[in-house]
């Protein structure tokens, strides 16, 4: 490693810490003006200078200044970075990650700026040259870092476990000449922990891959098989997932035992009109059991056998609570069980900035029953918070559809209940939707069965438009919202959603956006690139916003905008975004499949550009063209991708221990 160049001078640090949009309520026209009022470095920042900025009042400038106090810990670690020659946009969030001590943190241990997103080794390489004398690649702390990098790249893949093997080689990558003494560091912090293999081992039967179109649960399927190899071997965890997964397999064991039959399966028939016997058996099956799912793809009636069961237990004076992991989706699930429907993470009382939850072991919810919809979508973290709050007798119910594409943050705790057997299960197999004539739903689950039939829909339920490349069909897009669907089938833009796999190229979301923010909202961006009138897609919860906040994946729309603010309408209201949640938002008329999971909208276009065809797959293919309510336009310029991906490409398998550990609970090992 070589030696540090000179540190930089104060005035290019507080330049860099102001244009990295650091200083909270501070916008970018602001910012720029404080040259100019002599406000160069930080002695210069009082409230009586920062008067005398363009549209700045007395009580802006005493915000101002108390904001720039608060910032102070971030401050300090600019000086660091800017001083190893680094961007100084890597502290956003270093209090969060770090705490108020991040600098002396980081001097003591500069490989700790790993913690933080955006940050990679060749960054922390960097700091440790700027901040330590005779920086060592073998460094016991870089290794340390390494083997917990290495495990946080591979949550972003929803992985849970890596088999040490793997990290082993991550280590190796990168030069360490111990890696085994780098895995003890890091299992010796606490911040990481060393599961044994289970037993038996692994039986090789069950790595045999599920047969195309075997099923709509092949993709579950193939997923638990995965995992049964994966976990064969010894593996290591970050300490809050190994921590999490283990607390979901007790606590379900744990309701699971102290639930009591809370109606008479009889009283069933109460709520049975048009109802099947699949139906009616999941009925009955919340009425006794501690945790229970119901999964079935659209069209399946699995919100008709909620509302049923949310009927039956009102009449029972029953206290229940609904909820669901998006904003659209509670509200929807509110809507078909007239009973008021909250988002997961409000149900638990989340804490924006510390990530905790007011509602725990220690003051857990009040509901007898407890039904979550879109459970897909739950990843390993806010399971187990959702199960530790709920208390000894609650009655949990999951309901889900196992073939959508599995959640944003690691873990597989659907497949991995179902996988497990000592959940019980109700599968709602019937297509309704179907039998009534809906495209989207006759496409969907022919879809989730690894078939992709020729699209049969005089009424224009479903349009496929052919593109060549990924212009073409960027092109197509922009047509279908501004002028097709809303001329053809009435349907506004503003309810029309567009939905890609990618976010790079002419018809990801990037470029999307802008060529439909042009046409449908044209403005020069007044805070952070927003005008008035936008929408907006949120990509981190802040739920600590004034009134309610929002959750990574709400779409809403810009209402106003202030100095370095905008007020955004989401579904569950009106938010005021500053700061952090500012760079937490994207231009929402385009967005991933993965953000649109958990969402419906009246019209849906969905474009799969040549670029995806790699990372085409069922379960993706499927959650995307489910997202529509009345109207689908596919805009196909894959090619032959589409078809192999629904025949043959599952998502790629998540290594999990939940299954196992659900079944070593359970006795049945």
């Amino acid at each position: 490693m070589t030696a540090a160049t000179p540190s930089p001078g104060p005035d290019l640090v507080f330049a860099a810490f102001c244009t990295a949009g650091l200083w909270p309520g501070l916008g970018k026209r602001t910012a720029a003006e404080l040259p100019a009022a002599g406000i160069t470095v930080p002695e210069h920042v009082t409230a009586d200078r920062l008067v005398k900025l363009p549209k700045v009042g007395r009580q802006r400038a005493e915000r101002l200044f108390s904001s720039f106090l608060s910032a102070a810990p971030t401050y300090e670690v600019v000086e660091m970075l800017v001083g190893a020659g680094l961007p100084a946009k890597l502290a956003a969030g270093v209090a969060d990650g770090l705490g108020p001590d991040a600098a002396r943190r980081l001097r003591d241990d500069p490989w700790a700026l790993l913690a933080l997103p955006g940050v990679t080794l060749a960054d922390a390489d960097r700091l440790a040259i700027a901040v330590l004398t005779g920086a060592d690649r073998q460094d016991g702390r870089r290794g340390r870092a390494i083997v917990g990098l290495t495990l946080r790249t591979a949550t972003r893949d929803g992985h849970t476990v890596l088999p040490v093997d793997l990290v082993v080689a991550a280590l190796q990558a990168e030069g360490i000449a111990d890696p085994a003494a780098a895995i003890v560091a890091a299992v010796e912090s606490g911040d990481v922990l060393d599961h044994e293999p289970p037993e038996p081992a692994f039986d090789e039967e069950a790595d045999e891959p599920a047969e195309p179109g075997e099923g709509p649960r092949s993709p579950l399927h193939s997923q638990a098989r995965e995992g049964t190899r994966t976990e064969a071997v010894r593996t290591l965890s970050l300490a809050r997932f190994g921590m999490a997964e283990e607390a979901v397999a007790e606590n379900v064991a744990r309701l699971a035992a102290s639930a009591e039959q809370i109606a008479d399966p009889a009283s069933v028939r109460s709520v049975a009109k048009g109802l099947d016997e699949a139906q009616k058996q999941a009925v009955a099956q919340v009425l006794g059991a501690g945790v229970s799912l119901l999964t079935g793809g659209p069209g399946t009636g699995k919100s008709r056998t909620v509302a049923s069961i949310v009927k039956l237990l009102r009449a029972k004076g029953t206290d229940i609570a609904l909820a669901a992991p998006t904003g659209r989706a509670a509200k929807r699930l509110e809507e078909l069980t007239d009973h008021p429907a909250v988002t997961v993470h409000r149900l638990l009382g989340a804490q924006g900035a510390s990530g905790g939850f007011t509602r725990n072991e220690e003051w857990p919810l009040d509901a007898d029953v407890v039904v979550v919809d879109e459970a897909s979508m739950l990843d390993v973290e806010l399971t187990a918070a959702l199960l530790e709050a709920c208390p000894d007798g609650t009655h949990l119910l999951l309901v889900g559809d196992p073939a959508q594409l599995p959640s944003i943050g690691p873990g597989h705790v659907l497949g991995d209940l179902i996988d497990s057997g000592v959940v019980p299960v109700t599968e709602l197999r019937t297509l309704y939707r179907q039998a009534e004539g809906g495209a989207i739903a006759r496409l969907a689950s022919a879809v989730r069965g690894g078939e992709l039939p020729p699209v049969d829909s005089p009424d224009r339920e479903v349009v496929v438009v052919p593109a060549q490349g990924s212009g073409e069909a960027a092109r197509r897009v922009v047509q279908l919202v501004t002028d097709s669907i809303p001329r053809a089938l009435g349907i506004d833009p503003g309810a029309v959603q567009v939905v890609t796999p990618v976010h790079r190229g002419p018809a990801g979301t990037i470029e999307l956006n802008k060529a439909l923010k042009a046409q449908l909202n044209p403005g020069e961006g007044a805070v952070f690139g927003f005008d008035p009138g936008d929408r907006v897609v949120a990509t981190a919860n802040h739920l600590d916003l004034d009134p309610l906040g929002f959750a990574n994946g709400e779409v809403g729309v810009v209402t106003g905008t202030g100095e370095g603010s905008l007020t955004v309408d989401f579904s569950s209201g009106p938010v005021t975004c500053t700061g952090q949640a500012l760079f937490d938002l994207r231009h929402g008329w385009a967005i991933t499949v993965h953000r649109a999971q958990g969402s419906e909208w009246p019209g849906v276009v969905v474009v799969l550009p040549p670029e995806a065809g790699g990372m085409l797959s069922r379960p993706l293919v499927y959650t995307a063209l489910t997202r529509a309510q009345k109207h689908l336009s596919i805009v196909h310029a894959s090619g032959a991708a589409l078809g192999r991906a629904v025949r043959d490409v599952d998502v790629r398998p998540r290594r999990t221990r939940l299954a196992e550990l659900l079944r070593e609970i359970a006795g049945q090992e």
